[in-house]
């Protein structure tokens, strides 16, 4: 269920205003472009006294309907994450109030400072006015990588992890075997690439908080640089290659396949700058491995999007437009797969 955009600001006042203990007058709402499986609102407020008081530009981040992957965390989780990337150091929103629960506007939601600067993917890597920004995004993201993966998961139980003794990297293949299984389609070139997987996954002797997103489109650039990091619904333990690998994967280039980090740079300054903030050095055959991983974990999430549209869980025509995409990945995993022999 989706409150409508006539009660949206009456209930959030009302919900504000007991949890912060003042009167909250919200400004203005407006929603935000993107966002498969959340829904993303601008919100404008004012808090009236308190220690909270004044004027915020925030971003809420809300429930879609429909289950959309078993390991993503829930906006409660998501919000603790983002509060121990914040103390960590991460170039991420502050994170401000939350509501675990769906009885204000119809799903549970959190609310978080607004950074400045572009987020669409397709922008990112064409906007003239960001041409300087990526010419430093390589390094800026080496650096925020190895902050992320060496942030302190104490107080983070809940965040998936793979059984003890088990390869990440195997578990994350049985994991989207099983999701693939579960769609009753033939997909060839799919199994092929879980063959190939499972013949060729890397050990991971330390596991580390990673991102599970990280990735052009999920971060925030102004034409000063890098301002933000975005979406960490999933976050889990698991092998830092994953998250070195995933910005590398074609879908995430928007069309500048010659730039192979994400649309915006070489690799090399990624991994070099990883390593140089004291991120653990990178294994280049993990990296390929992880990469042929992403390629298969994307186009199994594509098929799962649209059936959320087809199945009326969640009409969209943005879902609807994803499951074509699975066969450029398809093509892409045969073309690195006869790469890497």
């Amino acid at each position: 269920m989706h409150t409508t955009i006539t009660d949206f600001p009456a209930r959030l006042e009302s919900f504000l205003g007991e949890l912060t203990g003042s009167e909250v007058v919200v400004r203005d709402t407006r929603h935000l472009a993107g966002g498969a499986s959340r829904d993303t609102w601008a919100v404008d407020l004012e808090v009236r006294g308190g220690a909270e008081a004044g004027r915020h530009a925030l971003v809420l981040r809300r429930d879609l309907g429909g289950e959309i992957d078993d390991t993503a965390l829930s906006r409660a989780e998501e919000f603790a994450v983002l509060h121990a990337a914040h103390r960590g150091g991460v170039k991420v929103p502050r994170p401000r109030w939350l509501c675990p629960d769906g009885g204000v506007l119809g799903q549970p939601f959190f609310l978080m400072d607004r950074l400045t600067g572009e987020s669409v993917g397709r922008r990112v890597v064409r906007e003239e006015s960001l041409t300087a920004a990526r010419r430093g995004l390589p390094g800026e993201l080496g650096t925020q990588l190895a902050r992320i993966h060496a942030l302190d998961t104490g107080g983070l139980s809940f965040l998936p992890r793979p059984a003890p003794g088990h390869s990440p990297a195997l578990e994350a293949v049985e994991r989207s075997a099983r999701h693939l299984e579960s769609f009753g389609e033939p997909h060839p070139v799919l199994e092929l690439a879980l063959r190939w997987l499972r013949t060729h996954a890397p050990a991971c002797e330390y596991p580390v908080l990673v991102h599970g997103d990280f990735r052009v489109g999920n971060l925030m650039v102004h034409a000063d640089g890098l301002t933000g990091v975005f979406d960490w619904e999933f976050a889990h333990l698991g092998d830092p290659h994953e998250d070195l690998a995933w910005p590398c994967v074609r879908s995430w280039r928007f069309g500048r396949d010659e730039l192979r980090l994400g649309g915006v740079g070489d690799p090399a300054q990624f991994f070099e700058a990883y390593e140089r903030q004291g991120g653990r050095p990178v294994d280049q055959s993990a990296v390929r491995y992880w990469e042929v991983m992403g390629n298969l974990r994307w186009a199994v999430g594509c098929i799962a999007q649209v059936r959320r549209h087809l199945s009326g869980q969640a009409r969209s025509v943005e879902l609807a437009c994803l499951g074509r995409k699975t066969a450029e990945m398809e093509l892409e995993l045969l073309d690195l797969i006869e790469k890497a022999g």
